[in-house]
């Protein structure tokens, strides 16, 4: 059974950190792109940051350049998002997202 479990969101203030984990299960993300998404309240659902099976080719929302990190281990069939200088804005459930599948999400807000 494919699964994919994001973690590791949560609560920070402005200009925090945070690391974003997504753990799958029951296939091999190797020969797979796959991408982290987020989706605010009120909003549409948006691409925030995509990474190819060989981490070879990446690419992020103009809103999260320089400020985010996509990350594979395909060894340990996992994928991250390091998050620096957050905003307000980056407020949102984040959803990793391979070869049509969806993990639950994760909440990360973003407040003083």
């Amino acid at each position: 059974q494919v699964q994919l479990a994001e973690s590791g969101g949560g609560l920070v203030q402005p200009g925090g950190s945070l690391r974003l984990s997504c753990a799958a299960s029951g296939f091999t993300i190797s020969s797979f792109g796959m991408s982290w998404y987020r989706q605010a309240p009120g909003k549409e659902r948006e691409l925030v940051a995509g990474i190819s099976n060989t981490g070879g080719t990446i690419n992020y929302a103009d809103s999260v350049k320089d400020r985010f990190t996509i990350l594979r281990d395909n060894a340990k069939n996992m994928l991250y998002l390091q998050m620096s200088s957050l905003k307000p804005e980056d407020t949102a459930v984040y959803y990793c997202m391979t070869a049509g599948y969806w993990g639950q999400g994760t909440q990360v807000t973003v407040s003083s």
